[in-house]
């Protein structure tokens, strides 16, 4: 069962999470942590990131859209199987990005709530459409379910509207049905979507080290169609060991004080139906 067939409120369970690492006697709890998250792209540059993480030993947490790729069919499509199932076997965790990788586009006025979207994928991609908020939450589902499927691993009740768009309504809805939203922090923000002509890889990983702080949410993407010069590996690697020079460690949302709680009355409630 899944565990988005409960309903919750974030507030309440954030309210009563743990404090941050960091405020232990451990080693471990001595680091201080930082959550490295990955969204879906056109997956070149995949299996060379994958090696990374590995090499480094580092965790992280990806969240899956049935996106356009450059190689095989669709990044959550019967090519690109096999290489999530590795990812699961390593560890990582995983959060739905929506399925076909769809925009919220406004709130649409009455009640119910329904919502304007475009998809970017899929054969939707580039129209507009009005959904409920039960459409949405089957959006969100689909691509959860098909992690699991694929992979084997439940995903974490946690999902991440393309572009970060969202609206008081749509963050509700999703609630509703299981889901809370995660975002990033504001230095979090990598830099792999912007121009590498005004933007190098450089400045991105000099901004990055320089800014990043403890507990922050980063976000990069398993290639980007417009970025000439590839973010990554090329920043990836030093990103990674500059950070664990300065004392940072990676962890996974499912170890994140703001989702902790979030993920385990999910899949208590769960368990329970």
């Amino acid at each position: 069962m899944s565990w988005a067939e409960g309903t919750f409120d974030i507030k309440n369970v954030v309210a009563a999470a743990p404090a941050p690492a960091g405020q232990g006697g451990s080693p471990e709890s001595m680091c201080k942590p930082v959550y490295l998250t990955l969204d879906t792209g056109h997956m070149e540059v995949a299996p060379l990131m994958a090696d990374v993480l590995s090499r480094h030993q580092v965790k992280v947490t990806f969240f899956a859209a049935n996106e356009r790729t450059k190689t095989g069919d669709g990044s959550l499509g019967n090519d690109w199987a096999p290489w999530w199932k590795a990812r699961a076997a390593e560890g990582h965790e995983f959060g739905s990005h929506t399925y076909d990788h769809t925009y919220w586009r406004a709130d649409l006025p009455g009640q119910p709530a329904r919502f304007k979207v475009r998809a970017s994928s899929g054969p939707r991609e580039g129209q507009d459409a009005v959904w409920t908020a039960q459409q949405y939450c089957a959006e969100i589902a689909k691509s959860a379910g098909r992690l699991e499927a694929i992979t084997g691993k439940q995903p974490l009740p946690i999902f991440r509207a393309p572009g970060g768009k969202t609206s008081p309504a749509l963050l509700a809805a999703a609630q509703s049905c299981g889901y809370a939203h995660v975002g990033w922090s504001p230095a979090g923000f990598l830099g792999d979507e912007l121009s590498s002509q005004t933007h190098p890889n450089d400045v991105l990983l000099n901004k990055a080290l320089r800014e990043v702080q403890p507990g922050d949410i980063l976000l990069a993407h398993l290639g980007i169609w417009s970025r000439k010069d590839p973010w990554a590996p090329a920043v990836l690697e030093p990103l990674l060991t500059g950070l664990k020079a300065r004392g940072f460690c990676f962890k996974t949302l499912r170890q994140h004080p703001q989702y902790s709680n979030w993920v385990s009355a999910a899949k208590t409630a769960a368990t329970r139906k």
